[in-house]
Order: C-alpha cells, then structure tokens, then sequence
C-alpha cells in the first residue's frame, strides 16, 4: 500500500481563522513535514510515510460558495516543486475544461523539470457548476464534458510521448503542438503510456472508466468497499474490451481521515469539525458535510482504520491518498495515522 496526503488549500475551508499573510507559511510548512516524515519513527527500517502529496483543482470553496480562501492547484504544484524534495506532486484532480490541454500539458512538463520529475496529472471532467459558470466556462452537459476529456488526455498523451500532438476533435483542435523539452519522467515504451503518469478521476461507468481503461496508469474512485469492488469490475470489463490489461492500472482512492487514540477523542475531532465549519457554511451546508464525513471508512482509532484499509486492499486498493480535516491547526491526528497506520501496509 502506497500513501499521499493532502495539503490543505483552503477549498474545504480548511484554512479558516488564518491570516491569508500567513497561508503560504502554512501550506508550505505542511508539505515539507510530509516530504521529510517517516512512519513508525524511531523503529528499525522505518520508511518515509507520504509518497505524494495532494490539492485540489478548484476555485470556490466547498461545501458552498464563501469568500474564504481557495488557492489555486497548478501554481502550488509549482511551488512544491521548488520547495520539496522527494514527494510526488498530484492534484485531485485538474479540471480538463479549465484550461486548454496543449497549454496543460507544457505547463506539467515545466514543472516535472523543477521537481526533478516528481510530477503526476490527476484529471477529470469536471463538475463543480457554480465555479464553471462564475469564471465563463459555461457548463456544458456531461457527455460534452467528458468528449473534453478524453481529447485532452489524448491530446497530453501524445506531447507527453511523442513531443508533439494533432488533434482534431470536436472539443480541442490542435495541429502539431510541440512540447520541448520533453518531461524528465520516461515511459518503457509505447505500451506504458506518457511520460507523466496519468490519473483518470471518477467512477463514471460508462464514459470516464473507459477513458481511464485506454489511458491510465491509475485511477481514482471513491467509495466504500462495495462501491469500490464494483466500479473495479467495471473498469476491468473496459480493459477486457480493450485489450488492456487490468493490473497495469493502479487503483486509488481518497478518504477523509479522522483518527484518535480512543472513540472519545475521535468524536472530539468530529464535534471540532463540526463546530469550525459552522463558522462559515450554512447549517444545512454543515449538516451534509458532517453526515458524509461521519460515514466515511477512514473514521474511527487506529485499530478501526487498519481494518478498513485492509478490506480495501484485499479487493484491490493500492494507494490510500488521506485528507486530514484539520491539519492546518493540529497535527495530532496525522502522527498517529504515520505512528500506528502507515507501518501496518510497509513491508
């Protein structure tokens, strides 16, 4: 098992009560505590605990719109690149729609570079409307927005292969976009796909599990295990269509995590939660989010987790990418998810 965590942004108001002087500080100070972190510190043969660190590709907060901050994925990505060391970079996940892919493409391949080639394109189709409509996207129907999908990884796949791309679909046209210097990540081949490992995010069975089964080399669904089995099955079923193979393709998902040492400190980080989100979002707004964060599998002491984890991989969880909702005010909860977790799914 593999792990990333998320840095907080702002998006789910997990940078509220901060001086906005003092966000970079935070963010910054966040991301390096995982490039150097290492699990079960102090034991024989520990490793380091974070292979990649995470945002998000978004521009208005959740769980509603608020003029709380939300700063943006790719210039971040920039700034870890020049700023950490060993973690891999990733977003969860860039919006195809949000900028051309031509341009996104060049944009990872600079930022590969600056990182010394840690760079990963997590991507989707997009769905946030409220955003969409107030930067002048539009938000055209899904189907529109996944054909914007599936022409942009093609479009990205290519620069990233070949080192330039052709295009001309319904969505993007683009007629021999060069991309030079070419990534410092190389593909073994035609076979393995781009240079920059792709992340097709979202369990849509029928368009987007298809995209990820032709482009991937991971993917990304959320889910409990039944959900998670099934959209296995699915994507597995693509690649029998395909003629791809399955196990090429990592499975990955993302899980908000609330750990404590006993149930009572568990709830405690829940009531705190709750309270510091009602700060800012509607009660209703609240309500949804603490209901969906209370079910989730990652919830619970650190015996409750492994469990879960466990279960996941069994059915075919590779990489467990964690966000901790309050790790830009207390760290408590991540050192006992490095402490007691992590080390469980280490050889």
């Amino acid at each position: 098992m593999r792990f990333g965590i998320f840095i907080p942004q702002g998006w789910r108001q997990d940078l509220t009560g901060i001086d906005p002087a003092k966000h970079w500080e935070v963010i910054h100070s966040l991301a390096r505590r995982a490039d150097t972190a290492f699990a079960g510190e102090g034991l024989p043969g520990a490793q380091h605990a974070w292979e990649s660190i995470w945002v998000y590709d978004h521009f208005h907060t959740v769980p509603e719109p608020t003029h709380e901050a939300t700063h943006e994925a790719w210039s971040l990505m920039a700034a870890f690149a020049a700023s950490t060391e060993r973690v891999r970079l990733g977003q969860m996940c860039t919006c195809m729609s949000y900028r051309n892919p031509a341009y996104l493409a060049k944009v990872a391949t600079t930022v590969d570079h600056v990182s010394g080639g840690r760079i990963e394109m997590g991507i989707g189709a997009g769905w946030y409307e409220h955003e969409w409509r107030a930067y002048g996207y539009g938000f055209p129907r899904a189907g529109l927005r996944l054909d914007a999908l599936a022409e942009g990884v093609d479009i990205m796949a290519q620069m990233w292969r070949t080192g330039e791309a052709t295009l001309d679909g319904s969505v993007y046209q683009v007629a021999g976009a060069r991309n030079y210097p070419q990534p410092l990540q190389h593909a073994a081949g035609e076979a393995a796909g781009p240079s920059i490992p792709l992340w097709i995010a979202g369990g849509g069975e029928k368009r987007t599990l298809r995209i990820a089964a032709e482009y991937a080399q991971y993917t990304n669904f959320a889910g409990d295990l039944e959900t998670f089995r099934h959209k296995s099955e699915v994507l597995a079923g693509h690649c029998a269509d395909l003629g791809r193979d399955f196990g090429e393709i990592t499975r990955s998902g993302n899980f908000n995590v609330v750990i404590g040492a006993t149930e009572k400190d568990v709830q405690d980080q829940l009531d705190w939660i709750d309270s510091h989100l009602r700060k800012t979002v509607s009660d209703e707004k609240a309500d949804g989010e603490m209901q969906s964060l209370r079910s989730g599998p990652l919830v619970g002491t650190p015996e409750q987790v492994v469990e879960r984890i466990g279960e996941l991989r069994d059915a075919g969880l590779a990489y467990t990418i964690g966000y901790f909702p309050g790790i830009a005010y207390d760290t408590t909860g991540v050192e006992l998810f490095e402490r007691e977790v992590v080390p469980a799914f280490q050889s």
